[in-house]
């Protein structure tokens, strides 16, 4: 078995007291490889999501629901081609991985719309409660990916996903809203 070079510095942050912030000096390490298989993963969930999204819009009654569900295709087409651009800041091969967890949660979605009455706010609670499932696994997905990308000093790889949070986070807010405010006291009324 062949010994290890990879060289780990370690350095005190000045963003948190006590933290430690790791450098990777080289590419080949295990951690690295981890991380280029978890951007495969998303990247995966992402792709599968363009054409979820659409199945979703079509099965919700409300028009802020469907307009929320519109506006974040948009987005999510443009979180696929900024993960296309960090497959590219690592000189990696764009490529994509079975998202098991996604896959579930939007079999899960689809269930859904199924066992619900079309035209319904008790159906439009249900694609919020999937829709909150797929950004609640984005939002752990990125914010673990980004942290492991400053891990690694790729700080230009880590701002690119920590945009992507942000816009996740922005989504499930917007999610909550409608929820809180509308739908969830229409589905209350329904017979």
């Amino acid at each position: 078995m062949a010994k290890s070079t990879n060289t780990v510095s370690a350095k005190k942050s000045d963003s948190k007291p006590g933290s430690k912030k790791e450098t990777v000096t080289s590419d080949s390490s295990a951690l690295l490889s981890f991380f280029v298989e978890e951007l495969k993963d998303i990247y995966w969930a992402e792709k599968h999501l363009v054409k979820t999204i659409p199945k979703m819009t079509k099965a919700a009654t409300s028009a802020e629901l469907k307009s929320a569900f519109t506006d974040h295709l948009g987005a999510t087409k443009i979180h696929v081609s900024r993960l296309e651009e960090v497959f590219g800041l690592l000189d990696e091969k764009i490529a994509a991985k079975k998202c098991e967890a996604m896959e579930g949660i939007i079999k899960e979605g689809e269930s859904i719309i199924e066992d619900t009455e079309a035209g319904t706010a008790t159906r439009d609670v249900g694609l919020i409660f999937a829709a909150q499932k797929v950004e609640h696994y984005e939002i752990s997905t990125y914010g673990g990916l980004a942290q492991l990308a400053r891990t690694l000093g790729k700080d230009d790889v880590a701002k690119l996903l920590t945009t992507t949070l942000n816009e996740e986070k922005e989504a499930d807010e917007l999610l909550t809203g409608i929820a809180e405010n509308d739908i969830n006291y229409e589905a209350l009324e329904e017979a």
